[in-house]
């Protein structure tokens, strides 16, 4: 059904060719050293350290640590999309799409972030500080609602008086509770009644 496209962006603060072993060292590093120390008390400066690089040679492929940190960030988020486009593809009706959308997010969220403290110390920070990595999981995440509603609307399974922008961004509200790690880590021992409840909640207010 989806015709959005589901590639991510080119992450910001990336420099120099996207595939290049450096790279990748770079990152796997990070991913060492955020995983022991957190990303809040790492520095570009540990990480060249650990890799045996100078500072001013990682700066060849970022521009900052954030930009690093959105590197493994964008792969996480990516994962998240993934599971939310797989409940899409496998629902029948544009309701049913909608609840395995929802709960597809939900439900690789909550394993992604807490069985692995890295990334949710990193999706914390990217929903704190709204990087750009963040910002476009939120459209991308809207953008696929949209498909969702306006399939609902053609099908006769949902209302079409509310203006559509209004409708997804109403969604996307109520689905921060559990697709934002900020918010979802006081949400856990609600899982999965929570979500189901909201979700059915969504449901009914989009009866025509």
């Amino acid at each position: 059904m989806s015709t959005i496209d589901s590639s991510p962006p080119p992450a910001a603060g990336q420099r120099g060719p996207l595939e290049h072993d450096v790279r990748d060292q770079i990152v796997t590093a990070a991913e060492a050293h955020f995983s022991r120390f957190g990303y809040g008390k790492t520095t570009v400066a540990d990480l060249a350290k650990a890799i045996g690089f100078s500072k001013a040679y990682i700066y060849k492929f970022f521009d900052s640590k954030q930009a690093i940190g959105q590197a493994i960030c964008v792969q996480c988020l990516d994962k998240v999309l993934a599971a939310g486009e797989a409940g899409i593809a496998d629902g029948r009706t544009a309701s049913e799409k909608l609840r395995r959308f929802f709960n597809g997010i939900v439900a690789t969220s909550a394993e992604l972030f807490f069985q692995d403290k890295l990334l949710y110390d990193i999706a914390a920070h990217s929903a704190e500080e709204r990087w750009p990595s963040a910002l476009a999981y939120l459209e991308r995440s809207e953008a696929l609602l949209k498909e969702i509603i306006l399939l609902g609307r053609e099908t006769g399974e949902f209302e079409r008086k509310t203006p559509i922008d209004e409708v997804c961004e109403a969604i996307l509200l109520v689905m921060q509770s559990f697709m934002n790690p900020l918010m979802l880590r006081h949400n856990l021992d609600d899982l999965p009644d929570a979500p189901t409840k909201a979700i059915n909640l969504v449901l009914r207010s989009l009866a025509p």
